[in-house]
């Protein structure tokens, strides 16, 4: 910035701002502002589940359930032998009553019932897995689960 002193009058005040140090010093402080803000991570707080693949101890009384398709029909395996969703469900209940009778009644102390375990065919479409679990539901089984082959060469946790 210039100021004009005396009485030379071929001299003129120069009336603009030099804005070039104001630029520079912004630039500075946003760069700086850049640099010490952390990355915001925009993202619900979860505490998410630790993934194990812990081997299925199996009870001789749980129903182990195959499910695959073939030519758009689904079917569904009990043990070896092929059923029918009614000869399932029929099953299931005739399974359940059997087991609740020789633990000693529904009163029964420490009344374990069993599980059913589905193999569902990873190219069966979800209709025929999700049907065979909305029978064995409806037969009474609380707890119906998925078998599943790890990876080879994949290590367990512990």
């Amino acid at each position: 910035m210039a100021m004009s002193v005396g009485g030379d009058s071929t001299e003129s005040s120069i009336s603009d701002i030099n804005t070039t140090p104001l630029v520079d010093v912004m630039l500075v402080l946003l760069i700086i502002f850049l640099v010490t803000t952390t990355v915001a991570v925009q993202a619900v707080q979860l505490k998410l589940p630790d993934v194990r693949f812990d081997p299925t101890m199996t009870k001789p009384e749980n129903v182990s359930l195959s499910v695959t398709s073939a030519g758009g029909q689904c079917q569904v395996f009990w043990g070896l032998s092929p059923v029918t969703h009614e000869e399932l469900l029929q099953r299931a209940v005739d399974k359940l009553k059997a087991e609740i009778a020789r633990q000693g009644g529904v009163n029964a102390v420490g009344l374990e019932l069993p599980e059913a375990h589905i193999r569902g065919d990873v190219n069966a479409p979800y209709r025929c897995i999700g049907a065979t679990i909305y029978t064995m539901q409806q037969a009474g089984f609380a707890r119906v689960g998925f078998i599943s082959e790890p990876p080879p060469g994949g290590t367990t946790e512990r």
